[in-house]
């Protein structure tokens, strides 16, 4: 059904967010909710599920609670939507008395649209009274799968929710989650009260995410950095690692290549790890190597690539790990590395876990899950979607077995030697051991055991050392062979062998690769066609930056990825144009427009022939005796924006910052010795805040030209 123009809810979401009509169903969802309704809305990551509870939190009447279990990115969360000029705060450990008291007085004023708070927070009494006090206008639940206690991010906490239900019954509340497959969507029902509750399933596919697997053949870091130079180089990603050891290996390793990489596991101090994530969020081009420890609810939505080195134990955490990339929908690649040593590792730590032995069963099948979408021929997302209950009609085409598929070759004869080979030598030999037999290596160690003398010693000279391994490796994962984890890796066979070792099953398997494919290049962000939209989008991402390391705040709240790159396409040349770019909402418009129209206004002179940068014109008044405010206005351009070609032109040594501002020598002392010591300015806005607002950002952007050039 079509929203009317008068809608509160489409005014909102045009005029606040900037986008011109709702996704399904999120419009469903927002109105179900403004009319007081309950809901459970399982949403893929990036499909818009913030939105669903923002916008009824500022149309009906009081304030939105928030409950997230994610405390170090709240701060980020609100900081968007006050770019967004939306009343946002939280409530959470990491503030001061003070500080928690100014909220609750804003609170107590209804000055605040949306309120974030951690589920420990929410239940403490105090919390509860405050809330029972003012008018509220929902509650939203982010991240609900914590409640169950099956899921891989089972939060305590969460269980106590149910106290909305039965203190607050008159508001509605929305649960929202990404990953919930049926068993655990029914325990968020039970747990939180909401078997009322109106449930808006979206389905789990992530359409403009390329999954591709290989199997690793040794060189895991050099495939990983051509893979990073190839398709995502100076783009932000993250790489998984099994270990925080191969962690710190691997980022130091791809610092030492020149690719800006930093380490995130929980053996690193609380201040480096913030830090660094920090960095991520905040920087264009980081990658980080992480283990499983980093990542959950990551609000990044430029993040273009999410890599594995070693294979995730589920496919619940490799669904949840892989949609960190592409949130803002743009194209983005899942990649992975696996091999044999992979499953041994995951297996011993299964068996050696203190879990129950019915969870060590279901975690089991789990890997077993795991492997089978890593060993399969067929479309890969169909076989993904296919385990959360969610079917896919035909082949996806954005895979790697759609574009290239795998070759496969019938291998019941090879698998009845390797497998006759596990059963000969006594089901207690590793992988390269049986490998020796079958290629007849007479070596001490097999003489020893007298396996010279069994009928497959020697037998498999059809294949090499590799391709044997390769076949272990798939028989393992098709469930015919198991590793004894309480010895020393040995392989014994399964009753689902014994078909094929009889002759009675045939087996046919992909053939192994032989170098990694890295077909589906050129999906970079800056993919452009022509020379020029190259340069324009690298201009566009580099104002982007700028306006946010001013404010200290990562580069995607100014506008993401996907706002710039329609920038590209349409190239708007006045304000009201650039309204109808997604993503500019009235006040980023008002904030950055002409920032933004400056740098597509050069760019549009350039392909038009005309005269060079706007930066040299401005520079030629400014030689003929024009101070900044003067520029301006005989440009049309605000002065600030006449500032930043002054700085550049400082940068260059094409002005002297004397003749630029009038600053006396103390002042000019303080604002030095303010960059100094805030990371030489790098961001500008610590500076500002330290010099507590005396001098403008266009004055500071000057002297740190001038600082960066001495």
């Amino acid at each position: 059904m079509n929203e009317p123009s008068s809608s509160p809810a489409l005014h909102t979401l045009q005029s606040v967010f900037g986008y011109e009509r709702f996704r399904p169903p999120q419009q469903a969802i927002v109105e179900h909710l403004i009319g007081g309704g309950d809901a459970l809305v399982l949403m893929p990551t990036g499909g818009g599920k913030s939105l669903c509870y923002q916008i009824p939190s500022i149309v009906r009447p009081g304030v939105g609670i928030v409950v997230s279990p994610l405390i170090a990115l709240m701060q980020d969360q609100v900081d968007a939507l006050r770019q967004n000029g939306v009343s946002a705060a939280f409530l959470n450990s990491t503030l001061g008395l003070d500080e928690v008291r100014e909220v609750e007085q804003q609170l107590h004023r209804g000055e605040l649209d949306l309120l974030y708070v951690a589920p420990e927070r929410l239940m403490l009494p105090r919390t509860l009274d405050l809330l029972e006090r003012i008018p509220v206008s929902l509650f939203a639940i982010d991240e609900a799968h914590c409640v169950s206690q099956w899921g891989h991010d089972f939060r305590p906490e969460y269980v106590q929710l149910s106290v909305l239900h039965q203190r607050f019954a008159h508001i509605p509340r929305i649960a929202l989650t990404a990953t919930a497959d049926g068993a655990t969507r029914r325990e968020i029902i039970e747990r939180l009260a909401l078997g009322e509750a109106r449930q808006f399933i979206s389905g789990f596919d992530r359409p403009n995410i390329r999954y591709r697997i290989s199997e690793s053949s040794g060189n895991a870091r050099e495939a990983l950095l051509r893979f990073i130079r190839n398709e995502h180089e100076g783009e932000a990603g993250i790489v998984y690692c099994l270990s925080r050891k191969r962690v710190e290996e691997v980022a130091g390793w791809l610092q030492g290549k020149g690719v800006t990489a930093l380490p995130y596991h929980a053996g690193l101090s609380a201040q480096i790890r913030q830090k660094n994530q920090q960095r991520f969020l905040r920087e264009e081009g980081v990658v980080i190597v992480a283990t499983i420890a980093f990542g959950m609810g990551i609000d990044k939505p430029d993040v273009r690539f999410v890599a594995h080195l070693n294979l995730p134990k589920s496919l619940e955490a490799y669904y949840q790990e892989t949609g960190r990339a592409g949130r803002d929908g743009q194209p983005a690649d899942a990649w992975m590395l696996y091999g044999l040593q992979d499953v041994i590792t995951l297996k011993q730590m299964q068996a050696a876990s203190d879990a129950p032995e019915h969870i060590k069963r279901i975690e089991h099948h789990k890997l077993d899950a795991m492997l089978g979408l890593c060993e399969l021929t067929s479309c890969r997302r169909q076989a993904l979607l296919r385990y959360f209950d969610d079917e896919l009609a035909a082949p996806c085409g954005n895979c790697d077995t759609c574009l290239t598929p795998p070759q496969t070759w019938d291998a019941t004869t090879a698998a009845r030697k390797a497998l006759s080979c596990v059963h000969r030598t006594g089901q207690r030999f590793g992988v390269t051991y049986l490998v020796e037999v079958l290629l007849g290596k007479g070596n001490e160690r097999i003489r020893r055991f007298g396996h010279d003398k069994v009928t497959t010693f020697g037998i498999g000279s059809e294949l090499n050392q590799r391709e044997w391994s390769d076949l272990y490796r798939q028989l393992i994962a098709r469930g015919l062979l198991a590793v004894d984890l309480e010895g020393h890796g040995g392989l014994r066979l399964t009753d689902a062998s014994r078909p094929v070792l009889r002759g009675e099953q045939p087996l046919h398997l992909r053939k192994a690769t032989r170098k990694i494919s890295l077909k589906g290049g050129g999906r970079k962000a800056g993919r452009f066609a022509g020379q020029g939209e190259g340069q324009l989008w690298e201009a566009l991402r580099q104002r982007r930056q700028q306006l946010a390391d001013e404010q200290g705040i990562p580069a995607y709240m100014i506008f993401h990825d996907a706002t710039l790159a329609e920038m590209v396409e349409r190239r708007p040349e006045t304000l009201a144009q650039l309204s109808g770019i997604s993503g500019v909402g009235e006040k980023k418009r008002d904030a950055y427009g002409e920032a933004f129209l400056e740098v597509l206004q050069e760019y549009l002179q350039l392909e038009a022939g005309g005269e060079s940068d706007t930066e040299e014109e401005t520079l030629q008044l400014f030689r003929l005796g024009m101070n900044a405010e003067a520029i301006a206005a005989q440009r049309g351009l605000k002065p600030s924006t006449i500032y930043s070609h002054l700085a550049a032109g400082i940068a260059r040594g094409e002005a002297a910052l004397k003749e630029v501002v009038a600053l006396e020598a103390h002042q000019l002392e303080a604002i030095r010795f303010a960059i100094e010591h805030h990371e030489g300015g790098k961001r500008l806005k610590p500076v500002f805040e330290a010099l507590e607002g005396e001098f403008p950002y266009e004055i500071l952007r000057c002297v740190q030209a001038d600082m960066a050039r001495s």
